[in-house]
């Protein structure tokens, strides 16, 4: 009797990115993420039951990389007046690169039809919100400054467009000065 291969969750969800980079959403597919793990179609549907719950496995991973990164960043700056704001700014100093391009558009492709998978990012959009307005003064000039960061960084993920190192430092310059004026006490946003 043939030796079934083990494969753990991380490998397989490692498995599928690659997929999804090379193939993009229409190629992600049970088949192919079996085929590139080396293991059969059987264990991929044991593991995740479906594409979606492949999807959702995904997008749960890399929200975590994510979350991490923006918390180690916030701890950075816990002794700005928001660092929730700041960190989120400092977290985005880096381009997104060809990977997290090409996976960041398969799982938005994906999610168009996915419920759940929105649902979990309107989560995150939701707690980010209530976060950075949680430390500002002025909290709709804080949540202006967030959707500048994200607007920034969508377009970048999504392949929309491509800011230059000048353009990108100047932009998170700019959006560094939204936060700051959330936080000042003396500078109410203009009505």
């Amino acid at each position: 009797m043939a030796r079934i291969r083990t494969i753990d969750s991380d490998a397989l969800l490692d498995a599928a990115e690659r997929v999804a980079i090379r193939d993009g959403a229409v190629g992600l597919s049970i088949d192919a993420v079996a085929r590139e793990a080396g293991i059969s179609k059987s264990r991929v549907i044991y593991d995740y039951k479906s594409k979606s719950g492949l999807l959702q496995a995904l997008v749960e991973r890399r929200l975590r990389v994510e979350n991490e990164r923006v918390a180690a960043a916030v701890g950075a700056h816990g002794h700005t007046t928001n660092p929730e704001l700041r960190g989120r700014i400092a977290a985005a100093k880096d381009s997104p690169d060809e990977d997290d391009r090409a996976i960041a558009l398969t799982l938005c492709a994906a999610m168009s039809s996915e419920e759940p998978l929105q649902d979990m990012i309107r989560d995150m959009a939701k707690r980010d919100i209530e976060a950075v307005t949680s430390h500002a003064r002025h909290a709709s000039l804080a949540v202006v400054a967030y959707l500048a960061l994200h607007g920034m960084m969508s377009m970048e993920y999504l392949d929309i467009y491509r800011w230059t190192e000048v353009e990108r430092t100047t932009l998170l310059a700019e959006i560094l000065k939204l936060s700051d004026a959330a936080s000042a006490p003396d500078n109410p946003p203009a009505a």
